[in-house]
């Protein structure tokens, strides 16, 4: 399989299925840093990054949004002093798409 982070998402409409749990199953290993959370009913990928002060994980959050605002796909970013939350999922499918998980992938490379 081609890495996910080299993967380009593709437009969701409404109708589109949300992933299986076996097709969850089959991703999840390429992002385990993520935990897999359910809030409000829906599942997202969650990911908190450490930094050592305000300013670097305010400079994360601009490189996530910069992916996001590339790929057309949005999390919900929570900024706070030396902490970054991540959440993904795809807000149509009201689940977890496979954009999900190559955005997580994308996201894991700026640390890396």
């Amino acid at each position: 399989m081609t890495a996910l982070s080299q993967l380009k998402c593709v437009a969701c409409r409404g109708g589109d299925p949300k992933l299986t749990d076996g097709e969850i199953n089959e991703l999840y290993p390429l992002v385990s840093a993520w935990e897999i959370v359910e809030q409000d009913g829906i599942l997202r990928l969650r990911q908190i990054f450490k930094f050592k002060n305000y300013t670097d994980a305010l400079e994360f959050t601009n490189k996530v949004a910069a992916i996001a605002e590339e790929e057309d796909h949005h999390p919900q970013i929570v900024l706070e002093w030396g902490r970054v939350t991540v959440h993904w999922w795809t807000h149509v499918v009201k689940g977890l798409h496979k954009n999900d998980f190559i955005m997580a992938a994308k996201t894991d490379e700026l640390i890396n």
